[in-house]
């Protein structure tokens, strides 16, 4: 007999997952709000957790709409603070890699790709920290071969496994914007993506469902929460401190995707 616990238990928990699952599921998604409000680059850490858990395109489904909302709310604070030219400059690479990887998606090698993309980030942090450390300041976006790269490896990578975060971050960081400007640009740019992944997700890879649709909603109370606490957490965070922890952040991510 279908009890009223049972319909509750349908509500909150749609996949039928053991609730320990439910739970780190659940703690992802306050990351995501803490990550988009603030903590750039924080969430990365729930691609490893989320693909044990459900396998990895499964994993990239249910993350992708709690990247939408975390972005939906980081640009609520930061609008303001976006600068289009940044933005643009980008765009049209970072569409090309999405196509290309929305082709070979299905047929990719998951280690090999895992391996290159930490390579590659690894590859720019070390470029960045070495003109951190030598004290040269012209921008490596006036470069024409480090944009075009990282749009496209990007693009890719944010459609394969939502794991272009910390590529754009590198983007974003090679041109010392100050802390909001960072955050704004970056949740308009994201924002712009993962919309144009969802009905690919959804109708294509199939990796996104009513259900897990409903997962979603029934945890954006959660990611909410996270997204008023990095809101506030970064408040306390000085510009250069605040670089110091996205560059941390990225290598120990980029390490995590090297040896998972």
């Amino acid at each position: 007999m279908f009890s009223f616990a049972d319909m509750i238990e349908s509500i909150i928990n749609p996949l039928q997952t053991e609730w320990n699952i439910w739970i780190i599921t659940a703690l992802c998604a306050l990351v995501t709000g803490l990550s988009k409000s603030g903590l750039k680059g924080f969430a990365m850490i729930n691609i490893p957790i989320m693909a044990h858990l459900y396998g990895g395109m499964a994993s990239v489904g249910i993350l992708l709409p709690f990247l939408i909302f975390g972005d939906t709310f980081a640009l609520i604070y930061y609008r303001r603070n976006a600068q289009w030219q940044y933005i643009k400059r980008l765009f049209p690479w970072a569409i090309a890699g999405l196509i290309i990887a929305t082709i070979v998606g299905k047929y990719i090698n998951d280690e090999q790709f895992r391996i290159s993309i930490a390579v590659s980030i690894l590859v720019c942090l070390a470029i960045i920290v070495y003109r951190d450390i030598s004290g040269k300041k012209e921008m490596l976006t006036t470069n024409k071969w480090f944009t075009n790269s990282l749009g496209l490896s990007g693009g890719f990578a944010t459609m394969i496994g939502n794991a272009a975060g910390p590529i754009f971050n590198l983007y974003l960081m090679s041109m010392r914007l100050p802390k909001n400007v960072f955050i704004g640009t970056g949740a308009y740019f994201y924002l712009i993506l993962n919309t144009i992944k969802l009905p690919i997700h959804f109708f294509y890879w199939h990796s996104i469902s009513f259900k897990t649709l409903q997962l979603n909603f029934v945890m954006l109370p959660i990611l909410i929460i996270g997204a008023f606490a990095g809101k506030k957490i970064v408040q306390y965070i000085p510009e250069k401190a605040y670089r110091i922890f996205i560059l941390l952040v990225t290598a120990i991510s980029a390490i995590v995707l090297l040896i998972k």
